[in-house]
């Protein structure tokens, strides 16, 4: 297979474009620096996106993209109707360009059934040098390699500029107001709040600091003069914030479970600074430019850290950090990270009124 590079933004035929990222959160957080590359490059050409179900709020309204669209492929109770009703979605749509940034297995199996279904699509972006990809990197990246990184090789192949630092979304005026509502219930001072995001998906119990942890810092920052601590989750992280609450004063502001998942930037933007485990809602809340510090064990801030300068990370000198185990019986990457080093790093990065 030859694979070629080409500068598409000139080229006028590329009226109809889209964009394919389903993953999780994070990776798709990330990969909005890339939308918003993809949207300069290509003004006033016609943009869609398919997505994943769970994200597609995310981009409801968003003015990049014409078209929004998700097809459920894990929960119907037909294997094989998602992968036809995406076919021919896809087929009737007749891109001129298709930039996958999925580029996995099921990608991949959906793009090749289209061409040999006779579909012409005569430019066809991938991460990996696999066909049916006819643009793709000029290197194979080892599977270490962040995904922010392939991702830019792959649209650099397409003649595409990577320029974007951090994520973009466009969150509606009703998030942005609903947040308003909170942090005048809560008396939320700009400036005089910090933001945790303790919890993190029910199957990533390894990557979560841990309640006593979080309390614990909590309590030395209070006691350092800032007003309030607010914990922010989804309903996987109930339990975790609780206790986190339990063990802290009236001045703690437990809000998880009560947000929408937009109303949490507007949330982050005027917070002192964020603590964060490796969680898709820490990708959200780089969307800000608040301070924000990543506490990370089992995977590698290399690769997860979210995007932007504001953003900094902390790990264990351990020699089996990074080792992506959903279980370890003495998890010692998070012990070694005491609230006291965190604190430490705190005082070094950012301020707060005393």
């Amino acid at each position: 297979m030859m694979f070629v590079r080409a500068d598409l933004p000139a080229d006028p035929t590329v009226r109809r474009i889209l964009i394919i990222k389903w993953s999780a959160m994070g990776d798709v957080m990330i990969a909005t620096a890339l939308f918003e590359d993809i949207a300069r490059a290509f003004k006033g050409r016609e943009l869609h996106l398919n997505t994943s179900p769970a994200w597609e709020q995310l981009f409801v309204g968003d003015s990049r993209f014409q078209r929004v669209f998700a097809v459920d492929f894990r929960n119907s109770p037909r294997p094989f109707a998602p992968l036809r009703e995406w076919l021919l979605r896809v087929r009737r749509a007749r891109y001129d360009l298709i930039i996958d940034l999925q580029s996995n297995d099921r990608s991949r199996l959906l793009l090749a059934l289209l061409r040999l279904g006779g579909a012409r699509i005569p430019h066809l972006i991938g991460i990996n040098r696999r066909w049916p990809y006819n643009l793709v990197p000029e290197t194979d990246f080892p599977r270490s390699t962040p995904i922010l990184t392939r991702m830019r090789a792959a649209l650099n192949a397409g003649g595409i500029p990577t320029e974007t630092d951090r994520p973009v979304l466009q969150i509606p005026e009703r998030h942005q107001a609903r947040a308003r509502q909170l942090l005048a219930a809560h008396q939320l001072a700009p400036g005089r709040y910090a933001i945790f995001l303790a919890g993190c998906s029910a199957g990533g119990r390894l990557k979560r600091w841990g309640a006593a942890r979080y309390a614990a810092l909590a309590e030395r920052l209070h006691q350092q003069g800032l007003d309030r601590m607010v914990l922010i989750g989804g309903p996987d992280d109930m339990e975790e914030c609780r206790q986190i609450a339990e063990r802290c004063g009236a001045w703690l502001v437990n809000l998880c479970g009560q947000t929408a998942i937009l109303d949490i930037p507007a949330l982050c933007e005027s917070a002192c600074f964020i603590v964060a485990n490796d969680t898709g809602t820490a990708h959200l809340a780089a969307l800000t430019t608040t301070p924000m510090t990543v506490i990370c064990g089992p995977t590698d801030p290399v690769r997860v850290k979210p995007l932007g300068e504001n953003v900094t990370a902390l790990q264990a000198d351990l020699p089996c950090v990074n080792c992506y185990l959903k279980t370890c019986s003495h998890q010692t990457c998070m012990k070694m990270i005491t609230p006291a080093r965190v604190l430490r790093h705190l005082q070094q990065t950012v301020r707060w009124p005393a």
